[in-house]
């Protein structure tokens, strides 16, 4: 039986009222729409947004194009830029409990899972600081005596910038501050289930320094906000995070005017274990990999490949674990899985698992919701006897569930890794270091986890094969990926040729 802990209704709570940035004011909107936000774990409203149009979409890009275009934030050295970046990594720190305070009432997401996500996007805000300065071009001196070459580095303009509900202030994190750094100037959509922190962020930036019109953050949906922000023609690239499908819209409102994209979408990882692995840890890296933020969570290790020969065993001590894992109240520092984000998406996953069971597999541990009498829970959830063409072994189920299937050789485990349309991330397990790197080396994912899993730092790209997304994020090329090469071929001495008759 997994351990519950129950939500204490909320007493009198005050509804946060946000508005939306738009050229370092915050403004309501040319319509006065509004977003309402019930928190996942307990029911009630506690944020309350202004609501963007297309036409606050045509004022923010062209406030961000005004700031690039012609005003101080391109032209100003690495240093300066620096500078700005490391005083709001400062106030992101001295606001870390009301940054993930947002996150968790609004997201659903455990409080203390929040508080080392937040700590984390402080550590990239600094990182990216130092990138600022690494920023640099070439030169080459090797074209003969008549020839020189310049390859400069320019900051690539305005980015539209949207991000999804599961991590809302880590992924902008992942993207704003290396653009930024680059010199460039942005346009942010949050997700408008969970924009309060990123709101929150506009407010550091200003206090930082970032000059109006730099960053200009809007609440919406995708119909009224996230398209034209994407098929704006004065938008330069898009960085995107979110569903496979949402990914492909995008591409297309971007071919419109063939902006750079930037995609980050979904994953179906794979956790492969062989006999020789140190199955103590093993467990304990999948329990964790599935159901950490309530397997909300694109790199989620929703899938185990587990060698025949012990997939019984393994199957059963994950299952004793999972009893031990605590679900119920975020807001609870002991809480490890908090609310599913929407009862539509809890709708979802049950259907799933009930699909599972209908074709053959076995519900090995959960399987059902968890009722507490308001928001919307999910029992961390085990599926035996699973098939790989079965849809929950192919498809991104997005919450606590995790699918067993099995393999018997090396070629088995590799094929089944590779049978999904996602390529994002993997693991594997074992004590022989030329499996590990056989996996490494064939499984077609953009981070392969060896005898772990779901570990990170900035320093390390992050991204997937496939339809898991374009290019990568994080890492000490991010800052390049917002920025244009730009070759300066310079003559030097009398020019001599056909084309120049004398």
């Amino acid at each position: 039986m997994t351990i519950l802990v129950k939500p204490e209704v909320l007493p009198d709570v005050k509804v946060r009222e946000f508005r939306m940035l738009i050229d370092g004011k915050w403004v309501e909107g040319i319509e006065t729409g509004t977003i309402e936000r019930a928190a996942p774990s307990h029911g009630v409203t506690v944020s309350r947004y202004k609501s963007a149009t297309k036409d606050d979409v045509h004022l923010a890009v062209a406030a961000a194009r005004k700031a690039f275009d012609q005003g101080s934030w391109p032209g100003m050295t690495a240093a300066q830029r620096s500078n700005i970046l490391l005083k709001a990594a400062d106030l992101i720190s001295a606001r870390a409990e009301e940054l993930a305070y947002l996150d968790a009432i609004e997201a659903g997401k455990p409080i203390t899972q929040v508080r080392g996500e937040i700590a984390g996007s402080v550590d990239i805000w600094r990182y990216a600081a130092a990138l600022a300065r690494d920023l640099h071009g070439e030169s080459y001196n090797t074209l003969g005596n008549g020839s020189m070459g310049v390859v400069l580095r320019e900051a690539i303009g305005v980015i539209s910038i949207i991000t999804p509900w599961n991590f809302p202030f880590l992924i902008v994190s992942q993207k704003l501050p290396f653009a930024l750094a680059a010199g460039c100037t942005a346009v942010v959509k949050p997700s408008e289930l969970t924009s309060g922190s990123t709101l929150v962020l506009g407010e550091i930036l200003m206090e930082a320094g970032v000059p109006a019109g730099v960053v200009n953050i809007l609440v919406g949906t995708g119909t009224d906000v996230g398209a034209p922000m994407t098929s704006h023609p004065d938008v330069d690239m898009i960085s995107f995070t979110g569903s496979t499908g949402v990914g492909r819209l995008t591409m297309a409102n971007a071919a419109q005017t063939l902006k750079k994209v930037s995609l980050e979408l979904g994953g179906k990882n794979p956790q492969i274990v062989f006999p020789d692995a140190n199955l103590d840890e093993f467990v304990d890296a999948a329990v964790f990999g599935a159901y950490f933020n309530a397997g909300e969570c694109c790199n989620a290790g929703s899938r185990l490949v587990v060698h025949r020969d012990i997939a019984g065993d393994v199957t059963a001590r994950i299952a004793r674990l999972s009893e031990k894992v605590k679900v119920g109240d975020p807001l609870d520092p002991s809480t490890q899985i908090g609310a599913i984000i929407t009862p539509q998406h809890l709708q979802k996953i049950q259907g799933y698992v009930s699909g599972a069971a209908k074709s053959g597999a076995t519900v090995a541990h959960g399987g059902s919701q968890i009722d507490f009498g308001f928001g919307q829970y999910m029992a961390p959830t085990i599926l035996a006897d699973v098939k790989p063409e079965m849809a929950v072994a192919k498809e991104e189920v997005f919450g606590p569930v995790l699918s067993v299937l099995t393999f018997e050789t090396i070629e088995d485990a590799i094929r089944i890794a590779n049978s999904v349309d996602y390529g994002l991330s993997a693991g594997v397990w074992s004590s022989d270091f030329d499996t590990c790197l056989t996996i490494g080396r064939r499984v077609r994912a953009g981070t392969i986890w060896m005898n772990t899993f779901m570990d990170g730092a900035a320093e390390l790209p992050f991204g997937g094969y496939r339809q898991s997304g374009l290019g990568r994020e994080l890492g000490r090329h991010a800052v390049e990926d917002y920025t244009e090469t730009k070759t300066l071929n310079m003559h030097i001495g009398q020019r001599t040729g056909w084309w120049m008759p004398r």
